[in-house]
């Protein structure tokens, strides 16, 4: 099964749950609105559904959304006619083969995709290259090898049944290495419990 179809199959199922964390999850979206300015240019890829996106589209200029689910982006195309959201361009594509224009993006978004790309370090130096100096890239990541260290033994075998789609097993020490190797500095990194993703602001040098 290819990453699309798993992601396409479990859409509708992953739009209906709730957040798993509402706390977190609000203070995600407060830490990184005071960020915001209503001249900022976004982009989120692994936007899902489009949640997020249409929570900032408000306080912004611009957010272009790419997810390489086409159901996942039918579902956020469908959300967002119907509160009537028009600064959000909906878009099939993934970071690796998505057109970025160099220093055109005010900030990144990333959320929970990071451990699902095969080569992680590839992803944050496109975003890194497609920043204007001093954005920011904001994510938050399951560091799976912190959270369940025994997932190791079972993803791959996951993966290669369909049960799982692919899973990069990192730390959060290796996360915010390879933010800092690819030239960000890490300026907000907040895990709220032993079991949650990391939520980490990283910001391209002005």
């Amino acid at each position: 099964m290819t990453e699309q179809a798993f992601w396409n199959r479990r859409a509708d199922r992953y739009a209906a749950e709730p957040i798993a964390d509402e706390t977190a999850y609000q203070t995600k979206l407060a830490t990184t609105r005071r960020l915001l300015r209503p001249d900022m240019n976004l982009f989120e890829f692994g936007c899902g559904t489009g949640a997020t996106a249409l929570i900032h589209a408000a306080n912004v200029r611009h957010i272009r959304a790419v997810d390489f689910s086409e159901r996942m982006i039918e579902i956020a195309r469908g959300k967002a006619d119907k509160a009537g959201v028009k600064n959000i361009s909906f878009e099939v594509g993934s970071i690796e083969n998505i057109d970025l224009a160099p220093e055109s993006l005010d900030m990144v978004l990333a959320l929970s995709v990071l451990h699902l790309l095969r080569n992680k370090e590839a992803a944050i130096a496109r975003v890194f290259s497609a920043l204007k100096p001093g954005g920011y890239f904001v994510t938050s990541t399951a560091c799976l090898r912190d959270m369940l260290p025994a997932i190791r033994f079972v993803a791959p075998l996951g993966s290669r049944l369909g049960l799982l789609p692919h899973l990069d097993i990192m730390t959060q020490g290796q996360l915010h290495a390879a933010m800092e190797e690819a030239g960000f500095a890490v300026e907000h990194e907040w895990l709220p419990n032993k079991k949650a993703a990391v939520f980490m602001i990283a910001r391209k040098p002005a």
